[in-house]
């Protein structure tokens, strides 16, 4: 999260848990939804290649041994022309995510596939490979910052069912880090799990868990494949590689292992295809869509990002020197008709009476914008289209040189078009969008409140990005999504001009159904049973984390026992809600190390975990 002016996070501090006790948060949020036991969390695909694309998911066992997952990927909905298929194993070395990167297939294509375990599958997903060669027409939806605690996911719930798009990309903070209140909008039902700002592996992992929960977000990714690219929330607000604005060494662990669990966290958790499996930090890569669009993804964050300045420093670098000539080349190269770069902070100057206003965007590295203007204009390079998220207000803007022409344009080298925040708060400036405007003539259009989501058109003939706003994130009622405005660079052009209309859409195949035809899904002889999500960390020291859902209401006992049967922890909660729930365990400080059994009771039900517990 950044500001545009100076602002105070206020944090809300916890009580620890006593030793030798366990505390379960009061949850009102959404349930599992028994009809998708055992792949509670859905499916989503994502980075698509003309003969390949990643599918993903997540199985749910109450039980911490390996299993085999079966897939399968068909050009219709009933898989009666199976075109791939394969067994995937699932443990905890990936918290029982599941990737596959499924090859041989054609080139823009879509398919529809899915997972199954012990006779039962998983919802049908649906997905679509690049084209290759002549391509006229491509659309991308375009989202970004997505708090869980600010709001309903109104966006997804609308991109999930319009069905006119080819992909959505994702343009970082797709969690936040923050404890419970700690950047939040104090939405009934809408708060992060666990409750604590994450910081090691397994608050990531169950904070992406959480997330994915939501049937919104859940949903969007059955219909779409998703290239996703981080900021800086999933690891730590204002992240650069050497470490973070929200990160304390002395308080909070080393950087680098900080760093390293968001990282494997967010590659277990996304279908994403890691480019360089020998270094899981660098997420930067490029996507062709034929000869209408090369897409370069950047990493302005993590892979070799100096620290943010008070002030404009010529000397730092925002992409480093590797990432910098890896995407010159690449619009070098290119022989695409439009040059799109998908990246997290606002390349086009915001300036207050001559003043940068947040030095976290490029403006507080006007050394690397340079650079990439002069690269553009000296090597004649046009319809460079750069699509930016991060400061959770919608912005379109020509990208201006020295001897820009704010009255026709002339002299910008190109054209950003920034989506507002899926739900993240909008901040409060000081100074109205017409006066920004007015002080930097550059700037077309600005909408600094509404939330929603993009959709970037490319024709042969435009690039026109459409806005799209929710009636509301806050409240539980949802009354739709109208068109806020629209944008188009012209071919050739390399600036802005004012559309009339939202762009038109062309004919897209039926989306997948939102409940599995297959009767098999869900097992409904055990759907009263509880379900153990995750117990983290396994092996753990002083205590550890259970994330279950109860599918009735009922009493709810723990128990923690050793090999020989004795108990060394119990505790009685009393009636719990049906729904999620969070459990913090804090074991006695004399506990020997070795294996141990956690047991959740609830009713007649009995759900056993091994944990082992280290010195």
């Amino acid at each position: 999260m950044k500001s545009l002016f100076t602002f105070l996070l206020l944090f809300v501090s916890f009580a620890v848990v006593a030793q030798n006790e366990a505390e379960i948060t009061d949850n009102s949020r959404n349930a599992l939804d028994p009809a998708l036991e055992p792949f509670y969390h859905g499916v989503a695909s994502g980075d698509p290649l003309p003969d390949a694309i990643i599918i993903w998911t997540r199985i749910t066992l109450n039980s911490t041994d390996a299993v085999d997952v079966n897939w399968r990927m068909a050009t219709d909905t009933l898989f009666a022309n199976v075109v791939a298929s394969g067994t995937a194993s699932a443990d905890s070395t990936a918290d029982w995510t599941i990737k596959v990167d499924v090859t041989g297939l054609s080139s823009d294509s879509w398919y529809y596939y899915d997972f199954e375990y012990d006779g039962t599958h998983s919802l049908i997903g649906r997905t679509h490979t690049a084209p290759v060669g002549g391509v006229d027409h491509l659309r991308f939806g375009v989202v970004s910052c997505q708090s869980y605690e600010h709001g309903f996911y109104y966006a997804y719930r609308d991109m999930a069912t319009r069905n006119d798009m080819d992909c959505i990309l994702h343009l970082g903070d797709y969690i936040y880090e923050y404890e419970t209140g700690g950047y939040s909008s104090n939405i009934s039902g809408r708060t992060n799990e666990p409750t604590n700002e994450i910081i090691d592996l397994s608050d990531y992992r169950m904070r992406y868990s959480h997330y994915k929960l939501d049937p919104d977000l859940r949903a969007a990714h059955q219909q779409y494949p998703f290239i996703i690219i981080w900021d800086d929330h999933e690891t730590a607000n204002n992240s650069y590689s050497g470490g973070a604005g929200n990160h304390t060494e002395g308080a909070e662990g080393l950087w680098v292992d900080r760093k390293a669990y968001g990282i494997q966290a967010n590659t277990e958790w996304l279908p994403i295809r890691v480019p360089d499996e020998n270094n899981p930090t660098r997420r930067y890569r490029e996507f062709s869509f034929g000869d209408l669009a090369d897409l370069e993804m950047l990493d302005t964050r993590l892979y070799d990002r100096d620290e943010q300045a008070s002030g404009t420093d010529n000397e730092r670098s925002l992409l480093g020197y590797e990432q910098r000539h890896w995407l010159y080349d690449n619009l070098s190269n290119s022989s695409a008709k439009w040059k799109v770069i998908g990246q997290q902070v606002m390349v086009a100057p915001l300036r207050a009476f001559g003043i940068p206003v947040n030095n976290d965007q490029w403006d507080g590295y006007p050394a690397e914008r340079d650079s990439l203007f002069d690269h553009l204009t000296t090597n004649n390079i046009d319809n460079a289209v750069v699509l930016t998220g991060d400061i959770h207000t919608s912005w379109a803007n020509d990208l201006p040189s020295d001897n820009y022409v704010a009255s026709t344009g002339a002299g910008s080298v190109g054209v950003e078009y920034v989506v507002t925040s899926v739900t993240s708060a909008s901040f409060p400036i000081p100074v109205g969008q017409n006066l920004i405007m007015s002080l930097n003539q550059h700037i077309k259009y600005a909408d600094l409140t509404q939330k929603g989501y993009l959709i970037l058109d490319l024709t042969e003939q435009a690039a026109q990005s459409d806005w799209f706003y929710v009636s509301n994130v806050t409240n539980a009622s949802y009354t739709g999504t109208t068109w806020g405005t629209g944008w188009l660079t012209n071919d050739g052009d390399n600036h802005l001009t004012a559309a009339t209309a939202a762009a038109q859409a062309g004919i897209y195949p039926p989306l997948a159904p939102t409940s599995n035809p297959d009767s098999s899904v869900g097992i409904s002889d055990i759907v009263n049973e509880p379900i153990i999500i995750s117990a983290y960390p396994n092996p753990f020291v002083e205590k550890f984390v259970v994330q279950f859902n109860l599918f009735d209401k009922g009493n709810v006992q723990i128990r923690l026992t050793d090999v020989s049967g004795k108990i060394v922890l119990m505790q009685d909660f009393g009636q719990m809600p049906n729904g999620l729930h969070y459990l913090e365990v804090n074991v006695p400080s004399q506990l020997a190390s070795g294996l141990y059994i956690f047991t959740l009771h609830s009713g007649e039900n009995v759900i056993n975990r091994r944990m082992s517990k280290l010195e």
